[in-house]
């Protein structure tokens, strides 16, 4: 049975991981319509916990259900409940060797399903990245480089701008093609600090053209970003846009 449940767990993750970028979170809660008088209910601890099991598993299946009806799979929320309740009961309709069989084979049709969706996925961003970044640079004040990187001067300034082998202090707020936004230095309270070497292409291009107590606003396309893999809420093959002031330049310390 420990194989099977590893073959079971393999379809639950691809389902999770289907590259959509999702932006919540499966987590084991209680339920939001459990009341204090419905957990006073429990005669024991044992009783609770064992609750607290089953309630914990089915949020986890609830969640993994939710995600794969975003790309054509639904499964009956009603059979697996069979399923659960027939085995541990004893009687369970499938063999160990059915039940891993059948696993394999769903499998397959998720792994399916996610390369499908990616694709799509794939194809429609290149589309609404490429109209975006064609309207933007048609934008008064927008200066596009050889690279393909975007950017226009909020609040000019004049100064010192860093070298590749600097570090660099600035205050950001980076926002997808619709608005989202994904970070913000500002709302933390903490400017961010790096070495403009490592960081995206598109920032250590685009820091290298600014002044200290300089602001500018970059549209960096996918391939001076992350690219078609995307990265945390980001989405594979997204622009991204950066309102960014740079606040100070650090020389790297001398070596003797």
């Amino acid at each position: 049975m420990k194989n099977v449940f590893k073959v079971s767990l393999l379809a639950v993750c691809i389902a999770l991981t289907v590259g959509c970028n999702d932006k919540t979170e499966t987590k084991v809660t209680t339920s939001k319509t459990a009341t204090s008088e419905s957990v006073a209910s429990f005669a024991t601890d044992q009783d609770k916990v064992a609750y607290a099991i089953g309630a914990s598993f089915s949020r986890y299946v609830e969640g993994t259900l939710e995600k794969q009806a975003e790309f054509g799979m639904t499964l009956d929320k009603e059979m697996i409940i069979d399923g659960i309740s027939d085995t541990l009961r004893g009687h369970a309709k499938l063999t160990d060797d059915e039940i891993m069989d059948t696993l394999q084979k769903y499998d397959e049709t998720v792994k399916v399903a996610v390369t499908k969706k990616k694709a799509e996925n794939k194809v429609k961003m290149a589309v609404e990245a490429k109209k975006f970044l064609d309207e933007n640079a048609k934008v008064k004040g927008v200066t596009v480089t050889d690279s393909g990187l975007q950017y226009s001067v909020i609040k000019k300034a004049d100064g010192p701008k860093p070298k590749l082998t600097d570090t660099v202090r600035v205050d950001y707020v980076g926002t997808l093609m619709d608005g989202t936004e994904f970070d913000n230095s500002i709302k933390r309270g903490q400017p961010a600090k790096f070495p403009l070497n490592r960081v995206i292409p598109g920032w250590t291009e685009g820091l290298q053209l600014m002044s200290v107590g300089e602001k500018m606003k970059f549209v960096i396309p996918a391939d001076l970003a992350y690219g078609d893999q995307g990265a945390g809420t980001i989405p594979a093959g997204a622009p991204l846009v950066f309102e960014v002031e740079l606040l100070g330049i650090e020389a790297p310390a001398s070596t003797k």
